[in-house]
């Protein structure tokens, strides 16, 4: 259950491109629909779960960090995909399983074994295979915006290893956070910007803002169950099958060529996914 939920996370947000590209040509921006979703993501599951701000203090700085963390993963990678060259800041975020095995061996002493060396770099180059364009260089950050689609990379990967550790909190309160975090970060990043005048809405999209926040909150509670019964580098690399999907939807939906690096790329990252069980000492 805890793989599938990872599996269907990875497929939401390999498929979440599309209403919110819809949006955006019908006059409500990326961010604006940011806030929105996310916002109503968040009032759907206090609605549902009731207080569930109750367990702050149990939580204490590592909510704190968890908001921010889960908060500048989502709207960096907006700002990066708007500023930046697409293709770049995607391998940039998608750097996210180097991090992770970092912050993972520091914050949980999870260690992997030799298989899951392996299986990094499998997945890593899964990436690399769909994403690098060599003619645009080594992926190192050249500007603000690869900058931010760096930072929101090893911010998701904070957000995952937070999510993991912290056991003695609720699934519905950690999901609770990211929603708040993601909502009130973009949201303060729009009016710092001046760009609350986009805040505007066209009336007739609601129907899928609220979709896309029911999407989101159901979403949000199957991956926190994954990230919580599974180690965070396994999670990691499971939930690059975003990319795989992603491919798979662009080439069925935009009409965007699947060519044979792109089915490469999604071979090792399946490759990975399917020997991730093999990560750990005690698998």
């Amino acid at each position: 259950m805890a793989v599938g939920g990872l599996l269907a996370g990875a497929l939401v947000w390999g498929l979440i491109w599309y209403p919110f590209r819809v949006l955006d040509a019908s006059g409500v921006t990326g961010l604006a629909a940011t806030v929105y979703s996310y916002g109503i993501a968040l009032l759907i599951g206090l609605l549902i779960y009731g207080p569930v701000w109750r367990e702050w203090r149990l939580a204490g700085w590592g909510g704190a960090v968890l908001i921010l963390a889960a908060g500048w993963a989502n709207l960096g990678y907006v700002l990066a995909m708007l500023e930046g060259e697409v293709m770049r800041v995607l391998l940039l975020f998608y750097l996210a399983p180097l991090w992770t095995v970092l912050l993972a061996r520091l914050l949980l002493g999870e260690r992997l074994n030799r298989h899951g060396y392996g299986v990094i770099a499998l997945s890593l180059s899964g990436a690399l295979v769909m994403l690098w364009q060599p003619e645009a260089g080594w992926p190192l950050p050249q500007n603000a915006a690869e900058w931010m689609g760096l930072t929101a990379g090893m911010s998701f990967a904070l957000t995952n290893v937070l999510v993991r550790r912290a056991d003695q909190l609720s699934i519905e309160f950690k999901s609770a956070c990211i929603w708040f975090g993601s909502a009130a970060l973009t949201l303060i990043a729009m009016l710092a910007l001046g760009q609350g005048g986009n805040l505007r809405l066209v009336t007739e999209w609601w129907w899928l803002l609220g979709l896309l926040g029911i999407v989101l909150c159901a979403t949000s509670l199957i991956v926190q169950f994954g990230l919580s019964n599974l180690s965070a580098t396994r999670a990691i690399v499971l939930l690059l099958f975003e990319l795989v999907f992603a491919a798979v939807a662009s080439w069925l939906l935009a009409d965007e060529a699947m060519g044979l690096r792109e089915t490469l790329g999604a071979l090792l990252i399946a490759s990975a996914s399917l020997l991730s069980g093999r990560m750990h000492p005690n698998d």
